[in-house]
């Protein structure tokens, strides 16, 4: 799959999370496999480009290419100024977020709160794409609510446009992340668009992968909340869908080698006290769903410093080797 002049292989990618997708988790998902990595949306207001969070998210020296920073907005010229201006520091392509579900991101007519509004849809994503001269991606859901399914809609005033992909996630603006996605109107967005069309939502297993490819016809993946704690899947993904086969689950000393390979790269970008704050919740999503993990999470709220994380971290997976001891 290519997005402008980008080869994107395998075809799956990190979806953008608030708070999530930073710098050394997407160097890390891309080590695991993932084609592409977003990254956390970027604000459009230049009053904020220089606070110590905008600073971090737009933070790309060291990292893989091709680079792909999400904006989010409502208006069409501050959404192109936030385009040059990430472009200028280091973007390879742009993706502008029209499906964040958040209130604090709605309750401002940003993020999936502009699919009630196809005219400034179209108004965003010509602006978007006139300012800058790499490739502009959006990222919606298949609409308002239920009753307001517009995504093939917007779909069409996306193409129309010059947006070089379009990822749609299964829900609408409504469901939040309620329930459970449905691929039909991803389905028949791929049918009305010549554009790559990447779904989005519950993908959370190989089999699952290869199912939403077939009911959507999609070019390509999307998976988000399933690589927290779990950035392998993307070599899982893509070995099945190669081979058909699955892999092995990483065994306790290779999870415990990624585990510390992250921490340190939080540590060395955050700094010790946030960065042992942030990693928190990775090592919390590195335990979960696991009853034999349950102790990992004294990890999580005993660690002070990075040198007793890192120290705890190792502890615990020496014990998994122990004779008895139970398997992660």
């Amino acid at each position: 799959m290519r997005i402008g002049s980008h080869d994107i292989s395998p075809p799956l990618i990190l979806a953008p999370m608030a708070g999530v997708t930073d710098k050394p988790f997407r160097q890390l998902c891309k080590r695991m496999g993932a084609g592409l990595a977003v990254s956390e949306m970027t604000t459009s207001d230049p009053r904020l480009w220089n606070t110590r969070k905008s600073l971090h998210r737009m933070d790309h020296v060291g990292e893989p290419a091709p680079i792909s920073v999400q904006i989010a907005g409502y208006d069409p010229a501050m959404l192109a100024d936030a385009a040059r201006y990430n472009v200028e520091h280091g973007a390879q392509i742009i993706d502008i977020n029209m499906g964040c579900p958040a209130k604090k991101v709605c309750n401002v007519y940003a993020g999936s709160a502009l699919l009630q509004d196809e005219p400034l849809v179209e108004r965003i994503v010509t602006a978007v794409v006139k300012a800058v001269d790499v490739p502009v991606t959006l990222k919606i859901r298949t609409g308002w609510n239920r009753a307001n399914r517009n995504g093939v809609t917007i779909a069409r005033i996306a193409e129309n446009a010059g947006i070089a992909a379009l990822a749609v996630h299964g829900r609408t603006r409504a469901d939040l992340y309620e329930g459970d996605a449905e691929y039909e109107t991803i389905a028949a967005i791929k049918q009305a668009v010549r554009i790559p069309v990447l779904a989005n939502g519950d993908i959370d297993s190989p089999a699952k992968a290869r199912e939403v490819l077939r009911l959507t016809g999609a070019d390509g993946l999307l998976i988000g909340r399933a690589a927290q704690g779990r950035p392998w899947i993307f070599r899982e993904v893509a070995h099945y869908l190669q081979t058909g086969q699955i892999l092995a689950t990483p065994p306790p000393d290779e999870v415990c080698r990624i585990l510390l390979g992250h921490l340190d790269a939080l540590h060395a970008f955050y700094g010790e006290v946030q960065g042992v704050r942030i990693a928190r919740k990775h090592l919390g999503w590195y335990a979960k769903d696991r009853p034999e993990n349950a102790a990992f999470r004294t990890v999580v709220n005993r660690a002070e410093s990075a040198a007793e994380q890192i120290r705890l971290t190792r502890e615990y997976f020496a014990s998994l080797q122990a004779p008895g001891a139970l398997a992660a």
